[in-house]
This record gives C-alpha cells, structure tokens and sequence, in this order.
C-alpha cells in the first residue's frame, strides 16, 4: 500500500513538472508582451514586468496592417480546411469501402510519399508554379489541398474501416451508389475524423511561415506568420511588440482546440482502432 502511494506521488511529480516545462513558453511569451525591450533582456532577469505595457497589444496591432493581413490568413486557412476535408475523404472512401484491382498497391504507394523529403520537392514546385504565372498568388498556398493529403488519407481511411460495411450493404439493397453512401452515410458518420483533419489542417496553415515567404512577395498578400517578421529589424528589434502580436496570433488555435477537443480527441482515438 506505501509502495503505492509513493509511486502514485512520484508519477503525480513527474506530471507536474512536464506540466509545468510545457506551459513554461506560453509563460514567457504572455510575460515578455507585457514588458519593455530593456526588461526582456535584463539582468538579472525579470520574472515579472514592473509595470504591465498592456499599450504593447495596441502599438502592434496598429503599427502593421494587422486586419488585412489576419484577413489574408483566414482565407488561405478556410479554403486549405475545405479542400483537405473534401479531397481525403473523397480518396480515403475509394481505398476504404470500393473494392478494386491494385488498391493495396496504389495505397502504399500513396502513402509512399510521405517519406519524400519537402526540400527536394521545393525547387521544382516553385519553377512550376512560377512558369504558370502562379507566383505572389495564393493560388500555390491553396490549390494542393483539393488534390487530398496523404496522411489525411490514410487517418480517414483507418477511421471509415471502422464503419460497420452492413450500412453500404443495406444502402445498395434500397438502390444507393457508391456517391450516395459516401455523402448520406459516411460523412454523417465521420464528424470525429473530419474534425481532427481540420483541426490538423488548420493549425498547419495558420502557422505556416516558409509557404508563403516563397510564394509571395507583395506586402499586400502577407499572412499574419509574415507580418511578424516586420518586427525583426536589421539592428534593432521591437521583441516585445512580437511577443505581444504572436499572443493574439495563437488566440485562435487556443479557442478553437477548447471548443473541439473532445471531437478532436474521438477522431484521433478512433482511427487507430482498425488497420
């Protein structure tokens, strides 16, 4: 009975303290937007501001076209969560529930290229992109995501191969296709999955830094993760406005994780279920 208690509070330490590493940069980020330049970098460091600088949210909020650009992200982000949520269901159904020749063979080889390196794919997409008159458009940003995702593929196809096939069989008997099962049955059955796949897309888009560094060029199409980097001058660098805008910046992702965890966490729960 000691033994078990005393492991019991040598696990509830060990929680704690990762716990506590874990929350430790959201500390120092939400700390260092309410301080001066000076104070950040001060020594002896400062744990806490002296006074709060809650004028750091407005300076930099004010100080970039912060509304154009949130507006850049939000449509880069909503068309990326469309297009991902439309094309892996659509091609993760195929492998799922249609039965045809080669379709272990062309899953793996899907599934394949997830082990293909982004760096050696970056030059050659960029050229072809650039030789279509793509280039400072969000069409290079957009347009991949409604041609399917493999890892998306293959989490919604474990997910769909848990979906008793009595239900396609039941549908064909009252004269359904393939495309009925697929839009009446399937994906009213898969909210889980299909919210952990735009979940995933999401927070993917919204952060993405080196997507639209190489893609665009005009100020005007900037995202919020590039607007961030207008802070980082050559010699002086406004590190306390930074930390303040990329508090508001991780707002969204916060809000919308505590709003579909519990959905979230069912759909990555259940994809491992069968294989």
């Amino acid at each position: 009975m000691k033994k078990n208690k005393k492991l019991s509070a040598i696990l509830y330490i060990l929680l704690i303290t990762l716990v506590v590493i874990s929350l430790f940069p959201f500390f120092w980020l939400i700390r260092s937007s309410l301080m001066t330049s000076t104070e950040i970098f001060s020594m002896p460091m400062q744990w806490l501001p002296k006074k709060p600088e809650i004028r750091n949210y407005y300076t930099a909020l004010t100080s970039l076209p912060f509304l154009l650009y949130f507006g850049n992200t939000l449509t880069i982000v909503i068309l990326n969560v469309l297009g991902n949520i439309l094309s892996s269901s659509f091609v993760a159904f195929g492998f799922s529930r249609i039965k045809f020749k080669g379709r272990g063979f062309w899953f793996i080889l899907l599934i394949s290229t997830m082990m293909i390196p982004y760096s050696s794919v970056m030059i050659p997409q960029f050229i072809g992109w650039r030789a279509v008159g793509a280039y400072n458009t969000f069409l290079p940003l957009i347009l991949p995501a409604f041609f399917g995702n493999a890892f998306y593929i293959f989490l919604l196809r474990q997910f769909y191969m848990g979906i008793p096939k009595e239900y396609d069989e039941a549908a064909f008997m009252d004269g359904a296709n393939y495309l009925s099962i697929y839009a009446k049955i399937i994906i009213p059955m898969s909210k889980p999955a299909l919210t952990t796949v735009g979940v995933f897309t999401f927070m993917g888009v919204w952060n993405d830094f080196f997507g639209p560094l190489l893609y665009l060029s005009d100020n005007t199409k900037y995202t919020l993760a590039l607007g961030l980097r207008s802070f980082i001058g050559q010699y002086v660098s406004e590190w306390n406005l930074m930390m303040a805008v990329s508090c508001v910046i991780i707002l969204p992702m916060i809000v919308l994780f505590f709003f579909a965890q519990k959905t979230f966490i069912e759909g990555i729960t259940f994809t491992g279920l069968k294989g």
